[in-house]
């Protein structure tokens, strides 16, 4: 009886191996197709020209900022001053701060503020937080990624608005800074933006 089952069960390993590859392919597909670009493991854009003749000083600024700092790559323990932690908030803290706009985290005071929620929160208090659909962002504004979305909590700041698509920069996405496409009014991981300046 051994003898007749082993031949049985060794033609239907190849079967659940076949069955096993199907399904990651197509997980890995559905979540390409689905995913929004900043979760991608690559960088799927170039920084854009922006005419700086038509930005604001702090906006020319900040987009010059996120220029070099996307041309250079640096590690993400740069901008968190020494701490080895998630970025993206970091990222956008630093940038404010050489802007000569820096932030204040509401827990500690400090130029930097290390999570998304906390920077959510420092503009809520600041009056400087903008829903979803009832606000048209502009460039230098910080675009803030809800927990609920699959990939977690996220930002990065908006170097061109085009209609309802900008373009942003952010750090921490496959540990480089990135540039994408976001179309704003349509991606559910947007919960809203925190304004340049008041």
């Amino acid at each position: 009886m051994s003898i007749e089952t082993a031949p049985r069960t060794r033609r239907r390993w190849p079967l659940w191996v076949a069955a096993c590859a199907a399904l990651v392919v197509v997980v890995a597909v559905g979540v390409l197709w689905l995913a929004p670009s900043r979760y991608l493991p690559w960088d799927t854009e170039a920084f854009p020209e922006v005419n700086s003749g038509e930005l604001t000083a702090d906006q020319a600024r900040v987009v010059e900022l996120l220029r070099a700092e996307h041309e250079q790559q640096r590690p993400g323990t740069f901008y968190a001053e020494g701490v080895d932690e998630a970025w993206c908030a970091d990222f956008v803290s630093w940038i404010m701060k050489e802007a000569d706009m820096p932030l204040s985290n509401p827990n500690s005071g400090s130029w930097r503020i290390p999570g998304v929620y906390t920077l959510q929160e420092y503009y809520q208090q600041q009056g400087r937080f903008e829903e979803v659909g009832s606000y048209t962002p502009v460039v230098g504004d910080v675009v803030l990624y809800d927990n609920a979305s699959w990939a977690g909590q996220h930002t990065n700041v908006i170097v061109a608005v085009e209609g309802d698509e900008a373009i942003t920069v952010g750090g921490n996405e496959a540990g480089k800074i990135r540039v994408h496409s976001l179309h704003y009014g349509s991606d559910p991981g947007v919960v809203g933006f925190g304004r340049l300046n008041s």
